[in-house]
């Protein structure tokens, strides 16, 4: 018994990586290789409402410290958002990320829909116009 405990101790302390970073990471690489872009936004939208759950996570620590099975929970949410099933990453930003920034007033000018080659930061394009070169 002590072996098979052991196993799946194992198992579950690798099941949060890989469903949090090694699948999404492996995903995100296979979308931006692909010609659509529903892809593209499904991994956009995951890594964006990680990073949120990430940050509130580090400022919540020591009060989710004590909610039991936390850890469990986390996975199940992370399996909804990550299974393109579900499509759960894209169900939270475009019913709640994207309605909060629409409802806050928040203007995403220049903001377009294409991939990375053909998107420069806003950042570098205000520099170009100013004519601040790094």
């Amino acid at each position: 018994m002590g072996k098979t405990w052991a196993l799946i101790t194992h198992l579950h302390a690798l099941a949060g990586p890989s469903l949090t970073l090694i699948y999404p990471l492996y995903a995100s690489i296979c979308a931006m290789e692909s010609a659509t872009r529903v892809d593209d936004e499904q991994w956009l939208a995951y890594w964006i409402i990680y990073s949120f759950i990430t940050l509130f996570e580090m400022a919540a620590e020591h009060v989710l410290y004590w909610i039991p099975l936390r850890y469990e929970a986390k996975l199940l949410l992370a399996a909804w958002l990550v299974l393109p099933h579900f499509r759960g990453a894209s169900f939270i930003y475009d019913r709640f990320v994207r309605e909060q920034l629409r409802k806050n007033g928040v203007s995403l000018r220049g903001h377009h829909h294409g991939h990375a080659a053909d998107h420069v930061p806003h950042v570098f394009q205000a520099e170009h116009r100013h004519g601040v070169h790094s």
